[in-house]
């Protein structure tokens, strides 16, 4: 448990580091329409060594409505809960903790459309300009979704090992593609990309501590 607060508070602690890395380090206007963006020869580096390609644009954002439909099914599970059991201190509690992780990742997805800490490397097809793009919200989203999938699946699928192989399997397999593929695609700067995969390890660490800590309680309890 003490564990996993840890690497919680270190995750989250290079993400604020790596915030005030692109806001100060080696800044340059390098992005579109004269944009500025921090560590400016590792991010084009990497930029123009994978140029853009809307082909993986396209999968990742397939991969990334398939998310959200997962993280709403984990919704469902916790509403039918509810409905049967009629108390939600009746609901599971990875499901409860669950609610209040996906409420936290949608408060920071605006606060850093509505914080601006850099512009994304080009101009969207679909687009009206200059768009935010730190830390990556694709990749932010589909880690904590996908992640805490992961850890929902082991629970509840340890009666059904086949099914909860294969959900295992497709669950992984879907977080690479989209982390790999957004940054294939072009459309984030690498840092963007990092600073979605930090939050979301810190979030993830966060919720699976909470969970130790709240099922640690009820034992005293009891």
């Amino acid at each position: 448990m003490k564990k996993k607060f840890i690497t919680a508070a270190v995750s989250f602690g290079l993400f604020l580091l790596l915030i005030l890395l692109v806001k100060v380090v080696d800044v340059a206007a390098v992005g579109p329409e004269g944009t500025k963006i921090g560590l400016s020869k590792l991010n084009v580096a990497i930029h123009d060594l994978f140029g853009v390609n809307w082909g993986w644009y396209k999968v990742t954002d397939v991969l990334g409505y398939l998310a959200i439909v997962i993280g709403l099914c984990f919704a469902a599970v916790g509403g039918l809960q509810l409905i049967y059991r009629r108390s939600i201190l009746k609901v599971d509690k990875e499901i409860l903790l669950l609610g209040c992780l996906y409420v936290v990742t949608a408060i920071l997805y605006v606060f850093f459309e509505k914080v601006i800490v850099n512009y994304r490397p080009v101009l969207m097809p679909d687009g009206e300009g200059i768009e935010a793009s730190f830390p990556s919200s694709h990749t932010m989203l589909s880690c904590v979704i996908l992640g805490s999938g992961l850890m929902l699946v082991k629970k509840y699928g340890k009666k059904y090992k086949t099914v909860q192989l294969i959900l295992t399997v497709v669950f992984a397999v879907m977080l690479a593609l989209i982390v790999a593929g957004r940054l294939l695609s072009g459309v984030h700067w690498f840092t963007d990309i990092l600073g979605g995969i930090l939050i979301s390890v810190a979030l993830l660490n966060a919720y699976e501590g909470l969970l130790m800590l709240w099922k640690k309680s009820d034992k005293a309890r009891r």
